[in-house]
């Protein structure tokens, strides 16, 4: 290959770089730039890609470079690209780790809210994290256009490094097969929270990922745990859904993809999901199974905000606890539809302060009103009220200011 280009122009193309680079024999760097920023931010901008071109032992070549705002983390991993197409370096320029990334997640952390962001496109990943999302999802598998996915694994590897994701779960979704344990090879060093699997089918699949990542975490000296979160959509994946959720004790949470499901089973996706009923149902009950969340599809129609929250009550009623989204207006609803009621907090606080009353009190039963109280309605309260506290929708004190009512 005489030519790379990576990076991407255009009229609505902002955040991005496109990069040409031609390698020569001779002739030193020649370095031509268009950008609407030129005068201010101009030479930052050469000075920049020279200095990545001296990094990377390039000595003698042609790079043109159309500049629609780009940040230096994208600048720096569209030109790594374009000279690993050229030149089959194994080198890697990293930006610095900023500080506000320094930071970890849990098992049992809200899984609310996922917003898928194409891997390629930085201009997405700015201000994702200003919108609250549980988890910020930059995506190497389906919005990643097979050609592009080299370059948009560094991009996002970069992005690990350089955006600020606002105390979001970080996560990322790696392609299948061999493809998807190189995404790993590059991304796990730099504190990703946790990798969905796609078009998941069987354990295997979970144990080859699992031991790929602690190849990776020996290698570079890491110990902190990364999350795994296998997306069934297909036939296959949804009969094997215990088996997969039960592979590897790093698994948290189990995805339902309906898109691709409806596809393997050969129907139309509705609004009704009655043709995907017993697939939601069958993840519901193996994740539960497993002691993990169930985490339900994306909303497709990011225009229906009322479908939406019908959809995600819907969801919460089956038993999932979260679903994904491709849009950040589709956040606050997911949030607000699996959030408790203000109607199931009233009855789980009764029921909670009942079975306490009756402890108290030595009774073996407990009752509110005239029905009666078993174990298990009392252990779905008191998640109820666990989760009230942990969204602060209801004080820490809250049994005392229920006393003064």
């Amino acid at each position: 290959m005489k030519q790379a280009i990576t990076g991407n122009a255009g009229p609505k193309v902002r955040s991005d770089v496109e990069v040409t680079l031609e390698i020569k024999g001779s002739g030193g760097v020649e370095l031509n730039l268009k950008s609407k920023v030129k005068s201010m931010y101009g030479n930052a901008i050469e000075r920049q890609c020279r200095e990545l071109l001296k990094y990377f032992g390039v000595e003698n070549a042609k790079l043109s470079v159309v500049d629609s705002g780009a940040l230096p983390f994208v600048i720096a991993a569209r030109v790594e690209a374009a000279v690993k197409m050229l030149t089959g370096t194994e080198a890697s320029f990293l930006p610095v780790m900023i500080p506000e990334n320094i930071y970890h997640s849990a098992r049992e952390r809200f899984r609310f809210s996922r917003l898928y962001l194409p891997g390629n496109n930085p201009g997405m990943f700015l201000n994702a994290g200003l919108h609250s999302p549980d988890g910020i999802i930059l995506d190497l598998e389906d919005s990643v256009a097979p050609d592009r996915k080299d370059e948009a694994r560094i991009l996002v590897r970069n992005a690990l490094r350089a955006v600020d994701f606002y105390g979001a779960e970080r996560m990322v979704r790696i392609n299948q097969g061999e493809r998807g344990l190189t995404d790993l090879e590059s991304v796990i060093p730099h504190n990703v929270h946790l990798i969905l699997i796609p078009k998941c089918e069987d354990a295997d699949a979970l144990r080859m990922v699992d031991e790929t990542i602690a190849s990776v975490k020996k290698r570079e000296g890491q110990n902190d745990t990364v999350l795994l979160m296998p997306i069934i959509e297909s036939a296959k994946g949804v009969e094997r859904a215990y088996e997969i959720a039960t592979a590897s004790p790093n698994v948290v949470a189990m995805a339902i993809g309906l898109e691709d499901y409806t596809a393997d089973l050969g129907v139309q996706r509705t609004k009704e999901g009655s043709e995907s009923l017993y697939a939601r149902n069958r993840i519901v009950v193996a994740a539960r199974a497993a002691g993990i969340q169930a985490i339900d599809s994306v909303f497709s129609d990011v225009g229906d905000m009322d479908g939406l929250l019908s959809n995600v009550l819907s969801s919460k009623a089956m038993g999932f606890e979260g679903m994904g989204c491709i849009h950040p207006r589709q956040i606050a609803v997911i949030r607000k539809g699996f959030s408790p009621a203000p109607e199931e907090i009233d009855r789980a606080r009764k029921i909670v302060i009942a079975y306490r009353d009756a402890l108290s009190r030595g009774l073996g039963v407990v009752a509110l009103g005239s029905k009666m109280i078993d174990p298990p309605v009392v252990a779905r309260a008191q998640k109820t009220i666990d989760l009230a506290l942990r969204l602060e929708i209801i004080p820490q004190n809250w049994i005392e200011e229920e006393g003064k009512e």
